[in-house]
């Protein structure tokens, strides 16, 4: 038996770790943290703030094999991440396995490669308890924040609703920027461009150098423009240079990664952890852009040998942040002779992780910048081209240009012609067109990490997890936003003549922004009028700085949350005393039909209007938002438009008809078939023909593409993507098919697999109690109603192979899913019995819109 345990936080990090160390090594996963705070339960001592910390029941296996596996080894390498989660990952192993100090190791590193593992076994130390605490302070001051204002929300807004320290916060900037953009007033100006001819007829675009305010003015200028002979009255050339910009942090390769390549901070971070943990790249939880000497010299040498000595220049970065820990490294490549990867997905972004860092320590760009000044002394304004030469590409050779999504999208410099001062111009077209100002953008993903990380709000481990979290709890959405039109002016002048024009324009639309939801915009006028501390941007990177000191040992952890505590539970209790219930109500106007309110707020169900008060004798009644309104935006007449939802139309083919809205959308109810709009399409417009259209839509997309063994066979797009259907089986069609032009023999081909798959799915199957046992992807498991449970091993600790499970009985079965979770076949307890109630003399059926059946 190895003499040496190393235990890590993962299976992969583990498997690369295994390939550097030799057979006096052996090498475990925790899978994560082994304990953590109760997940029933604060957890959490308010009078010492000290946390209860248990093993969850699914560790309760791993914690025995390691435990096992201590007792064994004569030195134990606690390997977690370098940071402060890993840290405090390395001290619950340490405490839950009682592994005491002279037995215990702790090493760290930025890469996982052969030189940096056998270094940090040749330069251990202990555990770093600032940064375990650190770790608690931030892990116990968001539970109690969470566990206090939670039953705040449940009580003053709607059940079921939770809040949190930072993602509060987060939703509050995507809140304030909607209100922003919906409070937001558009000025108009023209804005005037041309189009110039030199004596070889080369085109030059140029805009005038300012803007009019009214079309007078513009039509005007036009006028005065059709006998003037334009000239050029300037040409500047400047030399100017563009420099690189600093290797990746993990909020600007957040950033990068989304502008890019298009993915999500989600997908970006478990791709940047497979890179880590195989080895490519350095850890990719950091805030620093510095770079070791080593990497510098690395890339050195792989730039002048692919590129040429003139595009090195090696140079190191520091970090603007006080907080970051310029001990760690900026995220790049292990090793720069591996220029790409097998993986296709982990290849593109460890492409821009390569080349990002390459650049980095390339030479400046050069560029020589052209301005050419058109114009007469006769006109008010003259017109001015720009243009660009890339005179040596430097690291753009290697990173190349990218715009953001701030960037104007008519700053497009082109390279100019050239000309000399005096010579004659003649104007091809020169247009005036109305432009209106635009409001600050939507927060995109790398849009919202930039602006938390400006505001010093969460660290690198959390930007991901917020996002996430805010979208789960439905308060934030990247709902598509259907633009709006509106008429703009176009003035052109061509051949001597003047057109005026109205076009219509698009604007306002949006989409992959994030977007508040109705409760997500209550919940947030609820907390900031109440805890307006806990909401400011100002108090939450504060906390950030407390936990930093705690990591640097300037501050005890639990005098932090002493003082933090004294403030925050007094609100708590003044809150839910005193603050009135959240709706977010507004008041529509008047229905003119009853007389009565008209009311827009947030209602159990979610968003809806209703038409009455809560007390007046005969009873309101409801409807549902559809999706794209808001309780901010809808208006009365929208509002009414709802309660004509659902509503009949004539039978077709001898079944009924209706138009209404539920959980996915508008839709035709045809017989007992719904059949989703088309999006964008208002269901109120859908009248007998179009619903009669939208149906055998529906027929024609659902009538046979072929037969297998006799039976039809249809095809359609789930939320899982394309799949065929046969009898009751659905199944999915990779994308090595071509789903418009599917074959016979391709159909037969994946119909054949998923019997087969199905067949082989079931080693033993006992319906009437919900019990199998299933062949997975990892080898067999056991399925319980919804719930999976682990196969144990068998007595000589080897594991059951699938003959050996068909002999299994049933009640071995019970008693391994018992062991795993001993509430499994408790019996739930019956609901209470509602007390009858005498029959009311008025009932008012509430016009909520029915829900259709789920989709495949």
């Amino acid at each position: 038996m190895s003499k040496n345990l190393v235990i890590v936080e993962s299976p992969a990090k583990a498997k690369t770790i295994q390939k550097y160390l030799g057979k006096d090594f052996e090498v475990k996963s925790s899978f994560g943290h082994i304990r953590d705070l109760p997940k029933k339960g604060m957890g959490i001592d308010l009078a010492t703030f000290s946390p209860d910390y248990e093993v969850s029941a699914d560790k309760k296996k791993l914690v025995t094999e390691l435990k096992a596996a201590v007792k064994k080894a004569d030195m134990v390498w606690l390997a977690s991440d370098e940071d402060r989660e890993g840290e405090a990952i390395a001290w619950h192993l340490a405490e839950e396995l009682k592994l005491k100090p002279e037995n215990r190791k702790r090493i760290v590193f930025h890469e996982i490669t052969k030189n940096a593992i056998l270094k940090s076994i040749e330069n251990p130390r202990d555990i770093d308890q600032n940064l375990v605490n650190a770790q608690q302070a931030r892990r116990v001051l968001d539970r109690i924040v969470g566990f206090e204002m939670s039953p705040v929300l449940w009580k003053k807004v709607k059940p079921g609703l939770s809040a949190g320290r930072v993602q509060s916060v987060a939703v509050r900037l995507i809140v304030e920027r909607e209100k922003e953009i919906r409070e937001f007033v558009p000025k108009a100006s023209f804005k005037v461009e041309g189009v110039f001819l030199n004596k070889t007829e080369q085109e030059i675009s140029a805009k005038l150098k300012k803007d009019f305010q009214k079309e007078e003015e513009a039509e005007q200028f036009l006028e005065l423009s059709k006998t003037t002979e334009f000239k050029v009255l300037n040409v500047e050339t400047k030399p100017g240079t563009r420099s690189a910009s600093a290797p990746f942090t993990t909020s600007t390769l957040q950033q990068e990664a989304s502008s890019r390549l298009g993915y999500n901070v989600t997908n970006t971070m478990r791709l940047a952890q497979r890179l880590y943990e195989e080895g490519y790249i350095t850890y990719m939880r950091t805030d620093s852009v510095n770079l070791s000497q080593e990497a510098i010299e690395g890339a050195k040498k792989q730039i002048i040998s692919e590129y040429g000595a003139e595009y090195s220049s090696p140079r190191n970065y520091t970090t603007k942040s006080a907080s970051a820990q310029e001990a760690h490294e900026a995220i790049r490549p292990t090793d720069f002779a591996v220029k790409s990867i097998g993986d296709a997905q982990l290849n593109k972004l460890y492409q821009l992780i390569y080349r990002r860092t390459l650049a980095s320590q390339m030479a400046n760009a050069k560029i020589e910048k052209t301005v050419i000044e058109i114009g007469n002394s006769k006109l008010p304004q003259n017109f001015e081209a720009q243009g660009e030469v890339i005179v040596f590409d430097g690291f753009l050779k290697a990173y190349g240009i990218v715009k953001t999504e701030d960037d104007d999208e008519e700053n497009n410099e082109k390279l100019l012609p050239k000309v000399s001062v005096g010579e004659a111009l003649d104007y091809k077209k020169i247009i005036a067109t109305e432009k209106f100002t635009r409001p600050s953008a939507r927060y995109t993903e790398a849009g919202l990490v930039r602006k938390l990380e400006e505001l010093g709000i969460g660290r690198p481990s959390t930007y991901a997890p917020t996002i996430q979290t805010i979208q789960n709890r439905e308060y934030v959405d990247k709902r598509e936003i259907e633009p709006q039109i509106r008429e703009v002016i176009k003035i052109s002048l061509a051949k001597d003549k003047i057109k005026k024009e109205v076009l219509d324009e698009k604007f306002g639309g949006d989409k992959n922004k994030f977007v508040p939801t109705d409760i997500g915009e209550v919940v947030n006028d609820f907390l900031t009028d109440n805890f307006k501390e806990i909401l400011d941007y100002g108090f939450t990177a504060r906390v950030e700085e407390s936990f930093d000191e705690i990591a640097n040992g300037d501050q005890k952890w639990k005098e932090m949350m002493t003082s933090f505590y004294s403030k925050f539970h007094p609100r708590i209790e003044e809150v839910e005393e005193n603050a009135d219930r959240a709706t977010g109500e507004r008041l529509l106007g008047v229905d003119p039909q009853t007389g009565k309110n008209v009311h827009a707020r947030i209602g159990r169900f979610g968003a809806m209007v209703q038409i009455g008060e809560a007390d007046d004798e005969e009873k309101p009644i409801f409807a549902s938002l559809m999706t794209g309104q808001n309780i901010a935006t809808i208006t009365l007449e929208e509002a009414l438009e709802l309660f004509r939802l659902p509503f009949d139309l004539k039978e077709f083919d001898g079944q009924a008809v209706s138009v209404g809205v539920g959980r996915f959308g508008p839709y035709v109810k045809w017989g007992e078939t719904f059949i989703s709009i088309p999006k964008g399409e208002d269901p109120l417009s859908v009248d007998q023909a179009r619903a009669e259209e939208i149906i055998n839509e529906k027929k024609k997309a659902d009538a046979p593409i072929a037969t297998y063994k006799g039976e039809p066979v249809t095809k359609g797009t789930g939320r899982f993507g394309p799949f065929i259907k046969y009898q009751s089986i659905f199944v999915n069609v990779p994308k090595r098919y071509d789903f418009d032009n599917l074959s016979q023999s391709d159909i037969n081909e994946l119909i054949d697999a998923k019997l087969e798959k199905e067949a082989n799915r079931y080693i033993q199957q006992w319906e009437k109690e919900k019990i199998s046992i299933e062949n997975g992807r990892w080898g067999p498991f056991i399925k319980f109603g919804k719930a999976m449970f682990k196969i144990p091993k068998k007595k000589d600790d080897t594991k059951y192979d699938a003959e050996e499970l068909k002999e299994v009985s049933l009640d071995e079965v019970k008693k391994w899913i018992t062991d795993q979770d001993p509430k499994a076949f408790a019996e739930k307890k019956k609901p209470a019995a509602k007390k009858s109630t005498a029959k009311k003399t008025t009932t008012v059926k509430k016009t909520v819109a029915k829900k259709p059946a789920a989709k495949k």
